[in-house]
């Protein structure tokens, strides 16, 4: 690591720096990615299961991250007031690390209870370092990053990032079905220990890169005022409802679809991995589709479409197991899966750019932050009331049947049984349905019909498959270009093109949700 004072060089920086800069970021990027999995996600809910969690320290839990992204807001003044980005953001990502190598350390306590309050407290503190450091670092490569082959650079990070989160992952769950001792807990020990020196490595990549000097004169506007400037437009009200009914809809249920599989369907954490694994894939390999019908079509019309889709996977979970496992769940489970990571691929990205779009010229960032700090609120406040409600629906149960009576024979079919973690699918359907009928009231431009929106995804999808039968082709399939997220605004006068928005800066992946 460069001694502190090489953290900060006011010199103009060559291109050879850039340029093994970048090779450092690549690298940083895809050491980062296993914390995520590794120490967060399905990994942190099977740690917190085995040490006893409750529903409501599970959706505490599934909490915890959205509440440390608000931790940003100051962290906007702590940057610029100290202006060495390069020195927060590593020393920043160094204490993470350390506290994740301490929780690795949780199972070995003779107190279960502890153990989960100080897991808790934990990934807090996490959440909180990382969220700070990723406001120092996304304003570090604002600058760092020439904005010239940006998307090429970004399409190398997140293949390998990409990568590296998938076999980690996988590794995780072979490691905790199959841990040689007898209490598998310390399994997660392991884990947890691997995340910290992946992390270790990352911010030793990290502290490689060059720093340009922060321009001194730079001053923010208060905070409450950025945040305000949205409320005098009525369309952008607007899509903050949709944002944060979305937000609430998704996070009631989505933390929980881990504990469902785990406890009520019995699956081993390996198989969720799996299954993840599946959702994950499904979800890059579409992000190419939904970037070029983002260029197309209006991002409202694959809201349209994508929203309901994923509500409705959410709905079909619990007929998976209808009426108790059978040789189909599996199969049903990953196609789901495979939907919802489609389904959430063209979201996220539409959601992306129609904040951006609506978003007026010279005010971006009060727009920004308006929506980052509704959506954050909305997707803390679900899975802690999900958690709240979980005893509650513990103890009912909702059951339809048909009862058929004749002479030679009679019998019952039940047509729907719903218990415990059925209920948040439906509530949740019900909740994001809500959300699409708050969309519908966002005014984006010209509206692009449902019907249109399916055409053209099988269009585009068709001329990806043909490339399949040649060696280029299949290669093409992962090196597919990440560069098309990256949104730019068109020049002034020039009407606005639809385009797909920029990737997140982020320093890691925090994992799935479920």
């Amino acid at each position: 690591m460069p001694e502190p004072d090489a953290l900060t060089d006011a010199s103009p920086i060559s291109s050879e720096e850039v340029e093994r800069g970048k090779r450092a970021l690549v690298a940083d990027g895809a050491w980062a990615s296993t914390i995520g999995i590794m120490a967060g996600g399905v990994v942190l809910v099977g740690f917190a299961l085995q040490l006893g969690a409750t529903p409501f320290e599970i959706g505490l839990l599934a909490a915890i991250p959205f509440i440390g992204q608000l931790a940003q807001l100051p962290a906007i003044g702590l940057v610029q007031r100290f202006q060495k980005r390069r020195r927060l953001a590593v020393g920043l990502g160094l204490a993470e690390r350390v506290m994740i190598l301490t929780l690795a350390a949780l199972p070995f306590l003779a107190s279960a209870e502890a153990a989960l309050s100080l897991l808790i407290l934990g990934q807090l503190v996490v959440a909180v370092l990382a969220a700070t450091s990723a406001c120092a670092w996304n304003s570090w490569m604002h600058d760092f990053l020439p904005r010239e082959g940006l998307g090429a650079f970004f399409a190398k990070r997140l293949f390998w990032g990409t990568t590296v989160a998938l076999i980690a992952g996988l590794t995780a769950g072979v490691l905790v079905d199959h841990w040689p001792g007898s209490d598998r807990i310390h399994a997660y020990s392991a884990t947890f220990a691997f995340a910290a020196a992946a992390g270790f490595v990352s911010s030793w990549f990290l502290a490689q890169v060059p720093e340009p000097p922060m321009n001194a004169d730079q001053t923010a506007q208060p905070l409450l005022t950025l945040i305000r400037q949205p409320f005098a437009d009525p369309n952008f009200k607007r899509l903050l409802h949709f944002l944060t009914s979305f937000n609430f809809a998704t996070n009631f249920a989505a933390p929980f679809i881990t504990v469902f599989m785990l406890k009520q369907l019995e699956l081993g954490l390996g198989i969720v991995l799996v299954l993840w694994a599946a959702s994950q894939f499904a979800n890059a390999m579409t992000i190419r589709l939904w970037g070029q019908l983002s260029d197309q079509l209006s991002n409202k019309s694959i809201l349209a479409v994508t929203v309901p889709a994923f509500f409705l996977c959410l709905l079909a979970l619990p007929f998976t197991a209808h009426p108790t496992r059978h040789d189909l769940t599996l199969p049903l489970l990953a196609l789901l899966h495979l939907l919802m990571g489609v389904a959430t691929g063209g979201s996220a990205l539409a959601i992306a750019n129609i904040g951006l779009k609506l978003a007026p010229r010279g005010r971006g960032t009060g727009y920004m932050a308006a929506t980052s700090v509704f959506s954050a609120c909305a997707a803390a406040v679900a899975p802690i009331a999900g958690g709240v409600l979980a005893d509650w629906f513990a103890r009912r149960e909702l059951a339809l049947l048909i009862h058929w009576s004749a002479p030679s024979s009679r019998g019952d079919f039940v047509l729907l049984n719903l218990q415990h973690w059925d209920f948040f699918f439906v509530l949740a359907c019900i909740f994001g349905f809500y959300a699409l009928h708050a969309l519908s009231l966002v005014h984006e431009g010209e509206d692009v019909s449902e019907r249109a929106v399916v055409q053209n995804l099988v269009l585009e999808a068709r001329r990806s498959m043909r490339s399949l039968s040649s060696i280029g082709g299949l290669r093409a399939t992962i090196a597919f270009p990440y560069g098309r997220l990256l949104g730019q605004r068109a020049a002034a006068g020039a009407p606005l093109r639809k385009r797909a928005s920029a990737p997140s800066l982020s320093r890691h992946s925090e994992g799935p949700s479920h």
